[in-house]
């Protein structure tokens, strides 16, 4: 098979004080951390999309990026794209990678056509993950950049375009299914509105949620295994999404009866987005039972758009992976580099070097968050923070023992508090000291 990044090795470990930008500074897959092999926890994932089709095209300017692929078109374009990212896989020992049904095959000019685009390009990979032993991570439908979806797919306006997007999210399910797919996304990338002058935002909410109850009959039907996961994001491509961030996902999930189908596909730079930090929309997620993978990039506090960049925040990383440990993992989930390299980087070396980047945060995230966790640092802390809640009043309070009544007798005869300091900032420099001591 013809090799696409010539010149490129399989990367390996070059240890924290290699210069050279495709070795690794802290990733080693096999090492131990907080009882596992570390790829364990990370469980990396290629985005076929960012990675194999992007181009570097934005709003104000064309395509910028030089691919091995260039020239090619059409099925012949993506079995090249996908015999690049198989070698892009093994040479970076990435074991998993996730798809959108329009990043594996051309549309062509019916919904049939796309359909035997698709399992003619299905029994491709087939044969690339039996060949290298990389797996799924997830599937999921782009159901968002046809013209067909302007006005959404499963919160459509139009009831011709539900059907549509049903056959296509019921395709892309088929495919992950015969691909061992562990999971299963839900972006809904135009499930909003942009005026509520022209929108029923009860019948769009409702039909959303029946289009997830039939995704959930149809998996069950075929017996497939995976999770299923939605991916909050606020806004962008429409001014408001009904996913707008974890715990509206979950208090739409609740109010139809979903809640035990779904879990969350949490992505830095939407969280961003929703005025959230990466952690808290990972704390909320992990403490409501439905943290299930992520989409790892981060955004830019000065743009206010997804810019899908790649993660190099360490501070970032660490609170992320202090919440999967805490998390015991994320298994079946994982950290899928939903993340581009910039306009201007457009050699086909920059792939390699940014996922390196990435991954080498993540890596180096974990390192410290599992020797965060194993001094107690922020546990302690928090415990002594909350004893008055393990004591008299307030262990009356949190075995509901107590009501206002009560409280308010108890309160007369102890009127005088005294609070303790939070010491933000100190556990701010104990963390920063952490990193800079791995």
């Amino acid at each position: 098979m013809k090799e696409y990044f010539v010149g490129i090795d399989k990367v390996r470990y070059g240890g924290k004080d290699s210069r050279n930008p495709l070795a690794f500074k802290y990733y080693r897959p096999h090492q131990m951390v907080a009882g596992k092999p570390m790829k364990d926890y990370l469980r990396f994932a290629m985005s076929y999309w960012h990675t194999l089709t992007g181009d570097g095209s934005d709003p104000f300017g064309h395509k910028s990026m030089e691919r091995p692929w260039d020239g090619k078109e059409e099925m012949e374009l993506s079995r090249a794209r996908a015999e690049a990212g198989f070698e892009f896989m093994e040479k970076l020992g990435i074991e998993y990678f996730c798809f959108h049904d329009l990043d594996i095959a051309p549309e062509g000019s019916s919904l049939r056509e796309k359909m035997q685009n698709l399992d003619e390009m299905v029994e491709v990979i087939e044969n690339l993950m039996k060949k290298t032993g990389i797996k799924c991570l997830w599937g999921t439908s782009d159901a968002f950049s046809n013209p067909r979806f302007v006005h959404g797919a499963a919160t459509s306006c139009n009831a011709e375009v539900f059907a549509f997007a049903g056959a296509q999210v019921k395709k892309a399910i088929d495919i992950t299914n015969r691909l061992g797919g562990e999971n299963y996304v839900f972006w809904g990338g135009r499930e909003g509105y942009e005026t509520l002058l022209n929108t029923d935002t009860k019948l769009e909410l409702d039909n959303y949620a029946r289009f997830l109850r039939m995704a959930v009959d149809y998996a069950k039907k075929i017996d497939f295994k995976g999770q299923f996961l939605i991916e909050p994001k606020p806004k962008e491509p429409t001014k408001h999404q009904y996913d707008f961030d974890t715990m509206t996902v979950l208090g739409f999930l609740r109010k139809y009866g979903l809640e035990e189908d779904f879990k969350m596909n949490i992505e830095a730079n939407h969280a961003t987005l929703a005025g959230h930090t990466f952690q808290h929309e990972l704390n909320f997620a992990r403490i409501n039972n439905v943290l299930g993978s992520i989409d790892a990039n981060q955004g830019d506090q000065l743009l206010g758009w997804d810019t899908d960049q790649f993660p190099t925040n360490v501070y970032e990383t660490t609170m992320a992976m202090y919440e999967v440990i805490k998390n015991s993992g994320i298994a079946p989930g994982g950290l899928n580099f939903d993340a581009k390299v910039r306009r201007a980087s457009f050699e086909a070396e920059d792939l390699f070097i940014s996922y390196i980047a990435g991954m080498d945060a993540f890596a180096k995230g974990l390192i410290v968050a599992d020797k965060l966790m194993e001094d107690r640092v922020l546990e302690n802390f928090i415990e002594d923070r909350y004893s008055s809640y393990r004591v008299g009043i307030g262990r009356d309070i949190v075995e509901d023992k107590v009501d206002f009544e009560q409280l308010t007798a108890y309160a007369l005869e102890h009127d005088k508090i005294k609070n303790k300091s939070g010491r933000q900032e100190m556990l701010e420099d104990i963390v920063n000291r952490y990193i800079y001591s791995i």
